[in-house]
């Protein structure tokens, strides 16, 4: 009897090693109700997005679907630069305010309708439109009395948006825009099927009823495990698409993610973890892949609080924070101290930096001190708020680490909160936060990206900052044809911003990801953009 038992033992352990070691072949072939061969693509994507309308979501998440499911007028190549997309082309008159776009014959949608120009203008229009309330519309505020629009002042219908036949789209700027081509890649600017949102409602956006014009159409969503989406057959390139399912998955701690890598549930990852750096290096070097990133790691200050309105405590908390020992401590994969905000590497633009940036973290502690005693807080009355965070073993422990230079520096007692990532959106919409942790991923490759986040009128605005100043130069640089002219104002706005230290910049991200032998094509920008139709798996072995 026990040696039935050892041997049926045996055998097990064997089928377990068998199942382990299939999964790690990568798994490539998955069958459909038919019975047929699809190539499914896996991909770690983090936490849940927030949604998968492209004019309401805002989560980086959300994004890398959203960029499978909706082509734009544009799309991005290798490098993160504007190529065509849906328009096959498109001409700027020379004062820069009017854009043309052809769009490609016979475009259709997911479910066979024709794609007209009029979807684009109707895509722009809710876009805009106050009853949408996307926190996005401001990214094309540079659009002909979207302003206003977006302010309730004008009717949706006046937007610099026309399509005068089904093939041409027409935009018109109130100011001249030179990354206009890369922000209509942007899945905020999606086009719209309108028989779906007339039928549906808010519900068109839905697994199983939404209408994309992407390389895939949105099949399932399981909340907190995975997206699923399948090949387009009417988009226009799909004779070039390898892949026939991608499944997202949706992993928001690190850890996990890598052993879902290990065990083969993924081909690549979002991101790598920071504890187990050194071991993936020894290990799994040749499936590590880093680079630039055109992100920020910021923590922001609810400045509708008295306490965060008083310069003095955001500059003595922000001087103390030793951002080399953060990056090369604690997350330790080639992340860069960030003392300003637009990250370096950007198109014509001059890397800002904090006024003390430059000086020994000795002499900025005892600088903020002075600071934080005038504003009336010591050791003995020590200045005590909450950092609330996303869950997350990065977000965590950069927090202890801050709170710890606060402690150690100033006596301030920071109480730390983890709260999952929506609940962390809807507190800091709620303004039910002290400090919180956020980060920016740039739309486009231009620094006015980062520099309109703080105006004070953008809807993604989250610390709440208002500078007439800031604004009154971003105003001058939206009215700048000489790119030279434009650039310097730009660079000045943002020193402006700094010196009032609305938040705490405190690294620029790099690209992370661990990627499978078997995935062909890939590729890495500043904009971490990866559309998965460009992709393919190597033949299983």
């Amino acid at each position: 009897m026990a040696a039935a038992r050892s041997l049926r033992t045996v055998l097990l352990v064997l089928l377990a090693v068998a199942a382990v070691a299939a999964a790690a072949c990568g798994h490539r072939d998955a069958k459909n109700a038919a019975g047929e061969t699809v190539v499914e693509l896996r991909r770690g994507n983090g936490p849940d997005p927030d949604s998968l309308d492209p004019h309401k979501a805002r989560a980086m998440e959300a994004m890398v679907v959203l960029r499978d499911l909706f082509e734009g007028l544009t799309r991005l190549d290798h490098q993160a630069a504007p190529i065509p997309g849906q328009a096959a082309s498109w001409t700027v008159s020379d004062d820069g305010l009017v854009y043309t776009f052809k769009l490609r014959p016979d475009l259709k949608w997911s479910n066979g309708d024709p794609l007209v120009a009029e979807d684009f203008a109707a895509g722009l229009r809710r876009l805009v439109d106050p009853l949408t309330a996307s926190q996005y519309a401001q990214v094309v505020g540079v659009i002909r009395n979207a302003p206003d629009i977006i302010a309730g002042k004008k009717p949706v219908a006046e937007l610099g948006v026309a399509a005068p036949d089904d093939r041409t789209v027409v935009i018109t700027l109130g100011t001249p825009a030179p990354y206009l081509p890369g922000l209509m890649a942007h899945p905020s600017t999606a086009p719209l099927h309108r028989p779906s949102l007339a039928r549906l409602g808010e519900r068109f956006t839905r697994p199983g009823e939404q209408v994309s014009n992407g390389a895939f159409v949105l099949k399932e969503w399981l909340q907190g495990s995975y997206i699923r989406a399948v090949r387009n057959t009417h988009y226009w390139n799909n004779a070039a698409n390898k892949i026939d399912v991608v499944k997202f998955l949706q992993i928001a701690d690190e850890n996990a993610e890598l052993r879902a890598y290990r065990s083969g549930e993924l081909h690549f990852t979002a991101v790598v973890p920071r504890g187990q750096f050194d071991w993936i290096e020894q290990n799994l070097a040749k499936e590590l892949h880093i680079s630039p990133q055109l992100t920020i790691y910021y923590y922001g200050f609810n400045l509708d609080r008295a306490l965060f309105r008083n310069l003095k405590v955001r500059r003595a908390l922000s001087m103390v924070i030793d951002r080399e020992r953060l990056a090369d401590s604690v997350l330790r994969v080639g992340e860069l101290p960030a003392y300003g905000w637009v990250p370096p590497g950007v198109f014509n633009y001059g890397a800002q930096s904090s006024d003390y940036a430059k000086e020994p973290v000795a002499e900025r502690i005892v600088k903020a001190r002075a600071l934080l005693a005038e504003a009336g807080y010591t050791r003995e009355k020590p200045l005590r708020f909450e950092l609330r965070y996303n869950t997350g073993e990065v977000h965590a422990k950069v927090a202890v680490a801050v709170a710890s230079m606060w402690k150690e520096a100033l006596g301030v007692e920071a109480q730390l909160t983890a709260v999952e990532f929506k609940s962390l959106f809807q507190d800091v919409d709620r303004r039910d936060v002290d400090v919180f942790r956020f980060s920016w991923v740039g739309d486009y490759n231009d620094p006015y990206t980062f520099l309109q986040y703080l105006k004070s009128d953008f809807g993604i605005n989250l610390p709440h900052y208002k500078s007439a100043p800031y604004d009154a130069l971003l105003a001058q640089a939206s009215q700048q044809t000489d790119l030279t002219r434009r650039r310097e104002l730009l660079e000045q706005a943002e020193r402006t911003m700094l010196a009032d230290q609305p938040l705490i910049p405190l690294y620029f991200y790099v690209n992370k990801h661990l990627v499978k032998p078997e995935v062909q094509g890939w590729y890495d920008n500043m904009m971490n953009v990866m559309y998965s139709q460009d992709l393919s798996l190597a033949p299983s072995p």
